[in-house]
């Protein structure tokens, strides 16, 4: 057995861990090693912050473990008993489809064969695909994409930045996470880190031949990390705008010719409706400039038109292709129509539905549905699914830019006040049916419509949450704090349940600022400051989460809220908990429990107090484990189990049934270790608790080994 313990095993091992999963499980596992870890070293030792800290931890260990045959065998075993190293599932969804009138651009197309066929000597194959907007780079990767199936067997992988809710672009380690669950990883699985991601990224494709195209790059920062360092990897970035340094081959996509263009407007519009403007065609092609989007929109106009297509507008002179076609649709469009495409387009909402449309418009649902069918008929509007649509981003600000001449200041102002309201009014429905019982979540408004269960809440909050997030930046900027605030509360439900700690940071982050800049009361701006130190914790960002959470304490005790100042403590442990900081996390558990005892008959979260005394017991527990005083953690987590086993909480006793069988497995009982982690399985199997039986099973091998 002392063979399997090399050096080269513990430092694979325990940088695995420190990229670990994210999750409850990868963070059990985390606090699981750090115990193993302090009981072979004899002495308390900190999370390590890099990957030599982790090298120079297995160096030690392995030094330790060659004359310790006790800790050895544990260590050993536990290399063994580990889940496999996550796989790529398939081959994914693929891209998504091509134009079917696809026109020209060879040249292009050549290129690209030509830097993903070409001999890789030592060199990532990659291509940036650039032009202005609306010329079709996208169009020219999927047409391309769709030719090289063969060539890539392993999967085509496709992420579109433009779905990525951020107001500036997506973080780097945004990216990765979309194109990690675009390869079919599943999130619980994802490791909370950047560097882990990408470390994640590089195993996954190693050895692979696959096609990865991410859409809509706007920086050099969002796809740095995914050039490719295998050959048969080939990685395509298209960006709607000019190029920037990412090292790849340039390939600039150029306005079509007259021959081309005039191809395109017959395979749109047909030859007979093409000839209808014939006379008008060295006109109307100097106006389309060679520009994709305006020649489609041009020949769309066509099909729906008996007369040719009218003489320019006034003001539409020296506007870019996309402007001036956009503007002249927009004319044609009726008025009402037009109106709320531009009302709806002043805020930029990741994607709009009729409801939302309706209310920057002020006008009814089915009125808006109405005019919004009208609009996508005319190409100024794209249909997403589910009754929901978006604004090509050169339209929108095209769009948005006339709304004030168009409409007036004060009438913009008003529809991004509208429209503020009913996305809150929606947000605040489902973050209440999502956590009907959270005290961290508003209660439900009095008017809207309500949500018939959790499920459909937490549904809808999902649907919705781009737009939340987007709406927080958008109260900041229009001068409504208060609004921006609860807006961000009502993401509460996605951190806990749906872990988007990513999706949500932005606004959390916008949100505590808020905070800051206007007289905010202490019980707001605790809960902000504890939503943006429970997201920061979950990625690892430990430094701003200590100083996120202990703004929570200051805050709550400021605001006399002895459940929320518990809560807070409590959140402090959790953290230090999974630094390996033990003794630090059991003082903080404690506390948490002595705040708990304060609360009074009456008082806020005196209805609960039963069921957080038996929580913050349990961590009190997990915390004693970490420190060897593995008695006393035994009859905690003995007492967490009985009030659970009374309240009927299957979950919760599995969890804790978990913590116990780990105990007793240090313990050296493993007959009874083996005997929680059956009754765990049994508990947590109608669950559907995937990643936890896992972990059971991969504990159960251990403890038998250990017998």
């Amino acid at each position: 057995m002392f063979e399997i313990v090399t050096v080269g095993a513990l430092t694979a091992f325990l940088t695995a861990v420190g990229n670990g999963a994210a999750g409850e499980m990868g963070k059990r596992v985390l606090v699981s090693t750090g115990a193993l870890v302090r009981r072979t070293l004899g002495r308390p030792e900190p999370l390590p912050a890099s990957p030599a800290g982790w090298e120079a931890l297995a160096a030690e260990l392995s030094e330790r473990l060659s004359r310790d045959r006790q800790h050895h065998g544990e260590w050993a075993q536990l290399l063994r008993t580990m889940p496999a190293p996550v796989v790529l599932p398939g081959p994914g969804a693929g891209l998504p489809p091509a134009t079917r009138h696809f026109t020209d651009r060879q040249r292009v197309l050549k290129q690209l064969t030509r830097e993903a066929a070409r001999p890789a000597a030592g060199r990532p194959r990659a291509a940036l695909l650039y032009g202005p907007p609306g010329i079709g780079t996208t169009a020219v990767g999927l047409y391309w994409g769709a030719a090289q199936l063969a060539q890539y067997p392993d999967g085509q992988f496709y992420v579109d930045l433009r779905d990525l809710a951020a107001g500036s672009g997506p973080e780097p380690s945004a990216v990765l996470l979309q194109l990690l669950l675009e390869m079919g990883i599943e999130r619980e699985r994802i490791p909370p880190t950047e560097a882990g991601r990408e470390d994640l990224y590089r195993r996954l494709t190693a050895g692979r031949r696959m096609l990865v195209v991410i859409d809509h790059a706007s920086a050099v920062a969002q796809v740095r990390h995914l050039v490719p360092s295998t050959p048969e990897v080939f990685l395509l970035v298209i960006s709607s705008g000019p190029a920037f340094a990412l090292e790849a081959e340039r390939i600039p996509v150029p306005p079509m010719g007259d021959r081309d263009a005039v191809k395109l407007l017959k395979k749109v519009a047909g030859p007979e409706k093409a000839a209808l403007v014939k006379a008008q065609l060295p006109v109307l092609l100097d106006r389309c400039a060679g520009n994709a989007f305006a020649l489609k929109a041009a020949a769309l106009r066509l099909l729906t038109e008996e007369t040719p297509l009218p003489e320019p507008a006034d003001g539409l002179t020296g506007l870019s292709p996309v402007h001036g076609m956009a503007r002249e649709v927009c004319r044609g469009l009726g008025p009402e129509a037009a109106r709320l495409c531009r009302l709806a387009a002043v805020v930029g909402w990741p994607a709009f539905d009729a409801g939302l449309a309706g209310a920057a418009a002020d006008v009814a649902p089915d009125e808006a549905a109405r005019m919004l069918a009208e609009a996508v008929d005319a190409r100024l509007v794209e249909p997403l699914h589910e009754g929901r649509h978006r604004f090509r981003p050169e339209v929108r600000r095209l769009l948005a830019d006339a709304a004030g001449p168009e409409h007036g200041i004060a009438e913009c102002a008003a529809a991004v006040s509208r429209a503020l309201d009913f996305v809150l009014n929606r947000a605040l429905h489902a973050a209440h049916a999502a956590l009907p019982q959270s005290w961290r979540v508003e209660s439900v408004p009095a008017d809207g419509t309500p949500y018939r269960d959790e499920a459909a809440g937490m549904a809808a909050l999902r649907a919705e949450a781009a737009n939340v997030i987007r709406a927080v930046s958008v109260a900041r900027e229009y001068g409504r704090p208060t609004v921006a605030l609860r807006l961000a509360r009502a993401l509460w439900p996605l951190q806990l349940k749906a872990g988007l700690w990513d999706e949500v940071l932005p606004a959390l982050r916008i949100a505590d600022r808020c905070t800051d800049e206007h007289a905010t009361d202490p019980r707001t701006a605790a809960l902000i400051h504890f939503q943006l130190g429970h997201c920061l914790g979950e990625l690892r960002c430990w430094e701003e989460a200590d100083r996120a959470t202990h703004r929570a304490v200051t805050a709550e005790r400021t605001a006399g809220h002895l459940l929320g100042e518990a809560s807070s403590v409590e959140l402090q442990g959790l953290q230090m908990l999974s630094r390996w900081q033990y003794e630090a996390a059991y003082e903080r558990f404690a506390e948490a429990e002595q705040l708990y005892r304060r609360i009074s008959p009456g008082q806020d979260g005196a209805a609960d107090l039963p069921r957080a005394l038996a929580l913050a017991t349990r961590h009190q527990g997990r915390a004693l484990r970490g420190l060897e005083r593995l008695e006393e953690a035994r009859v905690r987590l003995e007492s967490a189990r009985d009030f659970f086993v009374a309240q009927g909480e299957a979950y919760n006793q599995g969890r804790v049934l978990t913590d116990l069988a780990e105990v007793l497995h240090d313990a050296g009982d493993n007959t009874a270790a083996l005997a929680r982690i059956a009754e765990a399985e049994r508990l947590l199997t109608p669950e559907g608790a995937t990643p936890h039986l896992d972990y059971l099973a991969r504990l159960r091998l251990r403890c038998e080994a250990a017998e």
